[in-house]
């Protein structure tokens, strides 16, 4: 019997990946506290139906959603960490990177802020928020980890405060993007490359 249940349980799980992508659009631009999967399935292409099926509350599909795109951005930046063979590479594709998913994605970071908040209220999924901020931090331990090697000099910092700091850069500049702050990218972009050098310093160039 279980054998037989596994195949649906994966069905199951791949259509609710599915159904969480999907709505991600719609779910970024309504926020958290002015949304219900009623008013989701209005703004995508399904029913209030098939969402209350695969999802208990708006709440299971906002985190479901969540996972999913915190997942992939991860891995971009994980991606640009491997490929690096120098620091200079390094910084230049993580400032890439950052840049470009504050240009593309400001409500999907927007809303991730959102529900991180609620967490501090709402203690039904403060544990699968700070799940999610936890595979934050780690990859930005894996960064930076990355930046030391090629620098040639150790990490001083716990991978805590490396990434409250971080965080608390991309925050700020994602509320200047969002208000309209056309320099709020490239400040980023600046303020990141100087921590990345006090953090670690610059790798020693051959004279």
């Amino acid at each position: 019997m279980t054998r037989a249940a596994a195949p649906r349980v994966d069905k199951f799980a791949e259509r609710r990946a599915e159904l969480g992508a999907a709505a991600l659009q719609a779910l970024a631009e309504l926020g958290y506290a002015r949304t219900s999967l009623r008013e989701i399935a209005q703004k995508s292409e399904f029913s209030h139906g098939v969402l209350h099926y695969y999802f208990k509350d708006k709440l299971d599909l906002i985190l479901c959603s969540m996972r999913q795109y915190k997942a992939r951005c991860v891995v971009r930046y994980d991606q640009v960490t491997a490929e690096a063979t120098s620091f200079d590479e390094l910084m230049t594709g993580f400032l890439a990177v950052l840049g470009e998913t504050v240009r593309r994605e400001a409500p999907l970071h927007r809303l991730w802020y959102d529900l991180r908040a609620q967490s501090l209220f709402d203690e039904g999924f403060r544990t699968d928020v700070a799940e999610i901020d936890k595979s934050l931090e780690k990859m930005m331990w894996r960064v930076m980890s990355r930046f030391a090697e090629l620098a040639g000099e150790p990490l001083r910092l716990p991978a805590s405060v490396i990434y409250a700091t971080f965080d608390g850069l991309f925050q700020q500049c994602l509320l200047k993007h969002l208000s309209g702050d056309r320099q709020a990218i490239s400040a980023l972009q600046k303020n990141v490359r100087l921590v990345v050098v006090q953090l670690v310093g610059a790798p020693t160039r051959l004279q």
